[in-house]
């Protein structure tokens, strides 16, 4: 029988369950009202969740939450309202906050070891920035190591097209004021459009999907939505817990406890076998890798054949519907099944649960993001909410899961391939916008570099200089290590521990890490909660906004009026810059300060001045942000990835934007893709050395070259990757629309060249095979 009173997450029990129903008419009805009239409801309509607060307490053993002398808010990796609790200066345990909206008291068992390294100089903790010298990394002060880092910029900049020289990389572990700073030393300070990092591995088809149908990057959902919902479907979800592939693990005991209460939602759960996902899910569909856009084709046809949509919301807020419906046409139930290999009666159960819906939620995960066709199929997940009207009221809505929760911050900030504000870099008035603020001027150098082609710049020695911060791309990105250790590139890496990115550094800068520096942290719902320092980092670390103020100054990055360009000095003032920058864009943050979230906890933006409670869920109304005056990007073909203008994005949407004084809005897209299939190509393994010549080990589920070194990140085709991953040969591709490399390790088939060729070996590497096709 299964047991549903423990959720799994790497072996470790959570807490017991707390079974809740979803909330009566009334509350729904208040839920849905903005924050100032909800205010004004008589207090015994209950306003708040209905998930029941548990308060779980990590603490040292022998510590009790009596002999705690200060507790400090604090966030988790994955966006869970904390307070650290400190004893004589070391910070000894932690506990959930039963007040936050997000996790009601609730932590992932993981978080256990996640306090362990805070304020602690344990073995392997940088206490001391390293320099390279005849080779070898020596300890060093910190301004002989920030005027290498100086000399170095100014040598690349005096040259020309100095600022195309720099690049930066960034990682999880920054708070969103971190980020803001850097992308404004990054886009006005150098010039450079080579700002991205770890999101581009996580994050970025979900962010590239929410523009395409949407107009701009923000999740529409909320985790009360889980509430409110009578249908639930989780796509691409291959466990719970914290991993990129899964749902983060207080949501997932969130979705638990409402299907352990009364009136439980339907589950429909897309992913592999035997997970508690797929075991809890009413519906359970085990799709072939690569078809995640065919399944999608074959549900949304049956929600049109069937009549299951709702025809005034699509006629009113939406374009695109016919190309759509010529496109899906193509994909009954029965076609779809076949190419998914999954039973044509499953395809139909979800479709009928889909369309019969009052309410429903979907959560995106890792097999969707980070598959083939991934922003493609990640369009028709909100199309399903488009056609069906599910979107801005209690109940309806879209989250996506996987990545660390500081990938919002970086995304907004302009940290991660963007604009800061959500801006769109192919408008002018945006690029005006930032060059106003910033009294700076504000060439238009095109779309921000994607993190591979970063990295590919740095391997044909265009960028001279790689700032890794917070990040070990050495074990995210195959082949990076071989980039990295070329002579001609100067790398400086920022970080906690000495990474194996960090062993292949120039300069070595130690940072502090959560708990040790303040600052905000933007989670999967637009929540946005405050991490205060409750311990000094140890040695000489520093926290990165510190880091990155420092080379601000030295480099005497100025304005136009000959003032300092970053004019900031703590993370406070650095949020207030952000506001600024943030103010009358989607994601507005002008009405959240650190006061506010202190005392109240999370805000979710956007949020004004006059808003209290920050806004829940966007697009009520079927109001959206496809306006070209507004949107963060014109679109692209999600088969090519080509971009579309300004003129192809308004005549795409015939009727679309009427006048605004007639109080008429922007309609959302309806992005149709066909399903492509995955394809097999032949691609030389350039620098691959085997032992002997042999290949060692393997699976049915593809080759494993146990001890063979593949150093390859770029073959002569843009967009091909190949390497090692865990002991498994991976070839992947780029993601046409989100540049998301598909990073998880692909099933392959190794073969031997002919003797002419020099008996060198090639991988036959759909990036989707099954295993209907064994290696």
């Amino acid at each position: 029988m299964l047991d549903r009173t423990a959720a799994l997450n790497g072996g470790v029990l959570s807490g017991p369950r707390t079974p809740y129903g979803p909330p009566g008419a009334v509350e729904r009805l208040a839920a849905a009202l903005p924050g100032r009239l909800r205010d004004a409801l008589p207090a015994e309509i209950c306003l708040g969740s209905p998930w029941p607060v548990r308060v779980d307490v990590l603490l040292d053993e022998g510590t009790t939450e009596a002999d705690v002398e200060t507790w400090v808010p604090a966030v988790s990796a994955h966006g869970d309202a904390l307070d650290l609790a400190v004893r004589g200066g070391r910070v000894v345990g932690m506990r959930g906050r039963a007040g936050d909206r997000v996790n009601h008291g609730r932590l992932d068992p993981q978080e256990r070891q996640g306090w362990r390294h805070v304020g602690q100089d344990r073995p392997g903790r940088l206490t001391r920035p390293l320099v390279r010298e005849h080779g070898r990394l020596v300890e060093t002060t910190w301004d002989a190591a920030m005027e290498r880092v100086v000399a170095r910029s100014r040598e690349l900049l005096a040259g020309p097209g100095g600022w195309g020289r720099i690049g930066f990389h960034t990682g999880g572990r920054l708070f969103l004021e971190e980020c803001y700073t850097l992308a404004v030393i990054g886009w006005a300070g150098i010039g450079t459009p080579h700002l991205d990092g770890d999101t581009r591995l996580s994050a970025a088809a979900a962010a590239a999907a929410l523009m395409e149908s949407f107009g701009t990057d923000g999740p529409p959902g909320s985790y009360g939505d889980v509430d409110h919902c009578d249908a639930l479907a989780l796509w691409g979800c291959g466990q719970s817990g914290g991993s990129g592939q899964g749902v983060q693990h207080v949501l997932w005991e969130r979705v638990l406890d409402r299907r352990l209460g009364p009136g439980p939602p339907a589950l429909i759960v897309v992913g592999p076998e035997g997970t508690p996902a797929a075991r809890e899910a009413d519906v359970h569909l085990a799709v072939r890798r690569g078809t995640n856009v065919a399944l999608m084709n074959g549900l949304l046809h049956e929600l049109i054949a069937n009549g299951w949509y709702d025809e005034a919301y699509v006629a009113n807020h939406t374009a695109g519907f016919e190309e759509l419906c010529l496109t899906v046409d193509a994909y009954p139930a029965k076609r779809a099944a076949e190419i998914c290999g999954v039973p044509v009666s499953l395809i139909e159960q979800a479709a009928e649960i889909l369309g019969a819906a009052e309410r429903l939620v979907s959560v995106v995960a890792g097999g969707f993001h980070l598959a083939w066709q991934a922003t493609a199929a990640t369009c028709q997940v909100g199309n399903v909410h488009l056609l069906r009207g599910m979107l801005g009221h209690p109940g309806a809505g879209i989250l996506h899961a996987g990545g660390p929760s500081s990938a919002r911050g970086a995304l907004e900030t302009g940290a991660a391939g963007g604009l800061p504000g959500l801006r769109n870099w192919a408008n002018p008035r945006h690029v005006r916008e930032l060059a106003a603020l910033w009294n700076v001027d504000l060439p238009r150098r095109g779309p921000a570099t994607h993190a591979m082609r970063i990295f590919r710049y740095a391997e044909e020695g265009s960028i001279g200089l790689l700032w890794i911060s917070a990040a070990d791309p050495v074990r995210s990105l195959p082949g990076a290590g071989r980039i990295l250790r070329r002579e001609d590139l100067f790398v400086v890496v920022q970080d906690l521990f000495l990474t194996e990115t960090a062993r292949l550094a120039d300069v070595v800068l130690p940072a502090a890490g959560w708990g040790e520096k303040a600052g905000t942290v933007t989670g999967g719902d637009r929540t946005v909660h405050i991490c205060d320092r409750a311990v000094e980092p140890p040695g000489e670390a520093r926290p990165d906004l510190d880091i990155f103020l420092d080379y601000a100054r030295r480099m005497d990055f100025r304005d136009r009026d000959g003032a300092p360009l970053v004019g900031w000095y703590d993370a406070r003032s650095a949020f207030e810059a952000w506001q600024a920058c943030s103010k009358g864009r989607p994601c507005d943050y002008t009405g959240i300060t650190y006061e506010r979230l202190r005392r109240g906890g999370g805000v979710q933006w956007p949020c004004t001045p006059s808003s209290s409670h920050g806004t829940e869920r966007l697009y009520a109304g079927g109001r959206f942000n496809t306006g070209p005056d507004v949107c963060q990007t014109y679109g692209h073909d999600l088969v090519t990835g080509a971009e579309h203008g300004a003129e192809p994005h308004q005549g795409a949407r015939p009727g679309a934007r009427q006048n605004r004084a007639a109080g008429h809005h922007d309609r959302a897209f309806l992005p149709a893709a066909d399903h492509e299939p995955s394809q097999e190509a032949e691609a030389p393994l350039d620098g691959a050395s085997l032992n002997g010549g042999h290949l060692n080990g393997g699976s049915p589920n593809g080759t494993h070259l146990n001890g063979a070194h593949l150093d390859v990140l770029n073959g002569s085709a843009d967009g091909a990757v190949d390497g090692v991953m865990d002991g498994a040969l991976v070839v992947t591709g780029w993601d046409p629309v989100a540049r998301q490399p598909l990073l998880a390790p692909a099933l392959v088939r190794v073969v031997p060249r002919a003797a002419e060729t020099g008996g060198d070996y090639s991988v036959a590497s759909p990036l989707d095979l099954t295993a209907s096709h064994p290696a």
